[in-house]
């Protein structure tokens, strides 16, 4: 028997953002593999099959276990917070999964970005970017060369990733390269587990930003030149004639 791999994008973890098609993959799956704090945001859909946890730095082991899984026959689903082909678990496996007869499905999701950018408002109507300041897996000399001409192209900016406590001093770089190009009224979004419990969202001048609370569970939106803040909101112009 032929197996199937879901690569499986759960949304922020709240139900009602998970999408019909990524619940039907969960539940047709004999096999869940995920990060543990993935998996247990979608345990009810998990009751009675086989489930393979690991940590947060195990990618690589998670997709090649999800992989043997499906090549013995399995229907698995490999669960990704957010958009699993945003910054999430669809590249490394469709990188291992050439020349293998496996049949695999990516399941699209709302990316944490989605949900910070609804929940500040309308932030991202025009064109944008997303930059990752973890240095784990790319070298920050390329982080910072996005960052500056990302600033200078004046894009809407999301930052993922952008403090840890192994790298607590990258955000206060990424915003000095910034204010190279933004003035510091720069309306800015902060989201920190965003449709999760212990949910905040804070609007701040781009020159406050430093001054909230930012970790790994963050997403920061800084606006264009154009983005302004209107009743407790961040709305970015498309250019419509209104």
């Amino acid at each position: 028997m032929k197996g199937k791999l879901f690569v499986v994008g759960i949304g922020p973890g709240k139900n009602d953002l998970l999408t019909i098609r990524a619940q039907k993959a969960i539940e047709q799956s004999e096999v869940i593999v995920g990060y543990k704090f993935y998996v247990e945001l979608v345990k009810e859909l998990c009751e009675g099959k086989d489930i393979v946890n690991s940590f947060m730095t195990k990618e690589i082991e998670r997709c090649k276990i999800a992989i043997a899984n499906a090549e013995n026959g399995k229907i698995v689903s490999l669960v990704s917070g957010g958009d699993s082909g945003f910054y999430g678990m669809a590249g490394p496996v469709m990188e291992l999964v050439q020349r293998k007869d496996i049949d695999v499905e990516i399941i699209p999701a709302v990316s944490a970005n989605n949900a910070a950018a609804a929940l500040l408002g309308a932030p991202v109507m025009h064109d944008h970017c997303s930059i990752s300041l973890s240095d784990r897996l790319t070298p920050w000399e390329l982080i910072e060369k996005r960052l500056h001409l990302a600033a200078e192209g004046d894009f809407v900016i999301s930052l993922y990733n952008p403090k840890s406590k192994g790298r607590p001093d990258f955000i206060n770089k990424a915003v000095e390269i910034f204010l190279k190009y933004k003035t510091p009224e720069t309306v800015t979004g902060i989201v920190r587990n965003a449709e999760r419990e212990n949910q905040s969202i804070v609007i701040t001048p781009l020159d406050k930003v430093l001054q909230e609370e930012i970790d790994m569970f963050t997403v920061i939106i800084i606006g264009n030149s154009n983005t302004r803040e209107v009743n407790n909101k961040m709305i970015t112009p498309r250019g419509y004639k209104l």
